[in-house]
């Protein structure tokens, strides 16, 4: 199975069983506490789903857990160019996992019949938590999925199967005393709970970029740069990515987009410039909110004709953040007096 899904592309590969996890308790909790913010993908009938995979395949016995690594290299941002989360950078990564995985299901097809579902991170499944129990990694302060070796930029997908394969062993906890993660948020979304660490969705910039239809919080807006997709501080700060290897299977088409070239793009010409890509979860009127907030942190004067058009946008979401961008860029131009505080 491990060579199978190796010839498939795929750098990790492991085997939980399919039995309920203990972490869904701390995922109720998790809930209960309202950190899932305004996702309710993940707290409505499907939370209860991912309590047991058998829900999804009553015959399973086996999950077969497998991470694709998606870390590449790119210019970095300069001023005026709009900051991706690095995940983002590519095509949509759903449709090739899944081709990736009915790879693996051809070759593990000599060893007979057997009913399997393929899930990938639209499935409600507790993916970083069987990803562990098949001896990926473990589950690092900033609730990414690290592998020792490889580090943290992977894609997970699963097989949950009906074969019954042997279990790998989950690997020890290596994150130590380190905190560059928690101590590198610039929204403070991490949360200690009974000794580990959670990420609040309310504080979080990818989750304002990608996930929150509507406002951003006032409060949140300046601490989030230039980020105009998804953030990936917590894991730039990582000490076990600082020798993380590329991966080899898509470009890096949308990795450093200028934000003057991004304000001017109307609905149309988003849809075919993001096609086939993650942005489109953003949805446009998000996007071009995200790349008001961005220009107003920018501080870059000439960004004060685009903003001052997108004030008069039809989207009152994109409308205000504008406003508050034109705001921004008006205290960058006028600083405090010398001596005040």
């Amino acid at each position: 199975m491990k060579r199978a899904a190796r010839e498939c592309g795929f750098e990790l590969a492991g085997i939980a069983p399919a039995e309920p996890p203990d972490d869904f308790a701390r995922y109720q909790a998790w809930i209960a506490e309202g950190h899932a913010g305004e996702m309710r993908y993940l707290t409505d009938r499907r939370a209860e789903v991912r309590r047991d995979v058998r829900n999804l395949l009553p015959s399973a016995r086996s999950v077969i857990a497998v991470g694709k690594l998606y870390n590449q290299s790119s210019t970095a941002p300069g001023p005026g160019d709009a900051v991706i989360s690095r995940y983002a950078w590519g095509a949509d990564y759903h449709d090739l996992m899944r081709a990736g995985l009915e790879r693996v299901v051809e070759h593990l097809s000599a060893l007979g019949g057997f009913e399997y579902k393929i899930c990938i991170d639209t499935a409600p499944v507790l993916e970083r938590t069987f990803a562990r129990l098949a001896g990926l990694g473990w589950i690092g302060k900033n609730t990414c999925l690290i592998n020792e070796p490889l580090g943290s930029w992977f894609f997970l997908g699963e097989i949950i199967t009906s074969l019954e394969i042997a279990p790998d062993v989950p690997p020890p906890d290596r994150c130590g005393t380190c905190s560059r993660c928690i101590d590198a948020c610039p929204t403070n979304a991490f949360v200690e709970r009974n000794s580990a660490w959670a990420i609040d969705a309310r504080r979080c910039i990818a989750y304002f970029t990608i996930e929150l239809r509507g406002a951003i919080p006032e409060q949140y807006r300046a601490a989030m740069g230039t980020h105009v997709f998804g953030c990936d501080i917590c894991q730039d700060v990582c000490p076990w990515n600082s020798r993380a290897p590329e991966g080899d299977w898509f470009d890096a088409a949308h990795a450093v987009p200028a934000l003057d070239q991004c304000a001017r793009l109307s609905e149309s010409e988003f849809r075919r410039a993001f096609n086939n890509s993650p942005f489109s979860r953003a949805k446009y009127s998000g996007f071009l909110r995200n790349v008001a907030v961005a220009m107003g942190n920018s501080g870059i004067a000439r960004f004060r004709e685009p903003l001052e058009r997108l004030a008069g946008h039809a989207d009152p979401v994109v409308a205000e953040h504008a406003r508050w961008a034109l705001d921004q860029l008006a205290n960058f131009e006028s600083p405090s007096p010398v001596g005040a505080v």
